[in-house]
């Protein structure tokens, strides 16, 4: 472990410079907008007049390089942000292209992927699945072959997800904006952001995204937030999802913060930092597993742009000795056993390592993986260096005793 820190030590100070440049831009967000005392209090029944939520939503938009922003305690999952945001831009016979594959699979019932009840496909809207190339990243060519007439969104993932590829930076993300802008000025480009918050400097809305989105118990939220999702963009995308969120021609002028005020602002206050401490860990891990001969992607050398290391067991039992093993190192649950079994939104049974003090929090330290070949685990979070420093040094051991 020693040895692991003397040589991630460099990359150790890119992740602070980091840190501390969205630190400081999160900062002159704050002041920009005056945020006081009074601002922490929330409100009840409608939510009309709320002016510490409406203010907390120019910081998240000033944060994120957008126009305007959704931030709500009533979104309950990226995938219910990532809903509102496609149901609030797309209208029947309008069609998505997935510029980067499958999506993610929560969101395939989302689209009628997956034949679902409520799906855009009952809605008569189509999609097409454009497959990355075979190093990982976008075939744009593809892309813009793909999009017509009907043509309504492009669609990006940044993080892996569950498919056994590198999450995109944001300068490839920029290149891919620009070109579809070049052929489709009129599309809306939408990304699912969910784990890239403030891993590099800039967000996606920064760099010509029409939405983003994201859940709030996971980068964004510090892992303070128990709830939650944001939407952020250009005004018109952000309005149009907010319909989507309460009713049409209300908006986001509905909608109580109740006591959710204060953990909202703080959170984001402390988002980059705990951030660049999950990233350390990842490195570390990365390191690590390496190491002791496992194949992991992204490698320790390599640029990140999410925070999640994926782990390849190639085994289902080895792969379920992982996640238990990262269970018996989390601050809650740590004698419990995770099994594999259904989970509502995927086709294949899921394990889940999740001791965490948020349900579903995965900025804290947590493994998944939907038990199907080649038997992948993924691994993301850490709300201290020092906690998955302890926690690697134990799962490192538990699989040298299963090699």
């Amino acid at each position: 472990m020693r040895e692991a820190e003397e040589r991630l030590r460099t990359r150790f100070r890119q992740i602070d410079a980091i840190a501390l440049r969205n630190q400081k831009k999160v900062l002159e967000a704050f002041w920009a907008e005056r945020v006081s005392a009074p601002d922490l209090s929330g409100s009840t029944g409608y939510g009309l007049d709320d002016a510490g939520r409406d203010k907390l939503e120019r910081v998240y938009a000033n944060a994120f390089g957008a126009e305007a922003a959704l931030v709500r305690p009533q979104i309950v999952s990226g995938t219910h942000a990532l809903r509102l945001g496609l149901f609030g831009v797309l209208r029947p016979l309008d069609e998505i292209v997935f510029a980067t594959g499958k999506p993610y699979d929560t969101l395939e019932g989302v689209v009628g992927i997956r034949p679902m009840s409520g799906s855009l496909a009952e809605w008569g809207i189509s999609h097409k699945l454009i497959p990355l190339l075979g190093d990982g990243t976008i075939d744009m060519p593809a892309v813009l072959e793909a999009i017509g007439p009907r043509t309504k969104v492009v669609f990006f993932q940044r993080s892996r997800g569950y498919a056994d590829r590198p999450a995109l930076s944001i300068s490839s993300l920029h290149q891919s904006f620009r070109a579809v802008r070049e052929a489709a000025k009129d599309v809306f480009i939408l990304v699912d952001n969910c784990y890239g918050e403030f891993v590099e400097d800039l967000e996606p809305s920064a760099v010509g995204a029409d939405l983003v989105m994201g859940s709030l118990i996971k980068n964004p939220g510090a892992g303070i937030m128990t709830t939650g999702g944001y939407i952020a963009g250009t005004k018109t995308a952000v309005e149009h999802a907010a319909e989507q969120l309460t009713a049409p021609g209300v908006g986001g002028e509905y909608g109580p913060t109740h006591d959710f005020l204060r953990p909202l602002f703080q959170s984001l206050f402390l988002a980059p930092h705990v951030v660049a401490q999950a990233v350390k860990g990842s490195l570390l891990a990365a390191y690590v597993f390496e190491a002791l001969g496992l194949n992991v992607s992204p490698r320790w050398e390599e640029g990140r742009s999410d925070l999640i290391l994926a782990i390849t067991f190639g085994d289902p039992e080895r792969l379920l000795a992982f996640c238990r093993a990262v269970q018996s190192t989390a601050p809650i649950d740590s004698f419990v056993r995770p099994e594999a079994d259904a989970m509502a939104g995927y086709d294949d049974e899921v394990v889940m390592a999740a001791g965490t003090f948020v349900q579903g929090g995965s900025l804290e330290m947590s493994a998944d993986a939907p038990m199907r070949a080649p038997f992948i685990g993924y691994l993301q979070g850490g709300l201290t260096y020092e906690h998955v420093y302890i926690a690697v040094e134990r799962i490192a051991s538990d699989i040298m005793s299963l090699m």
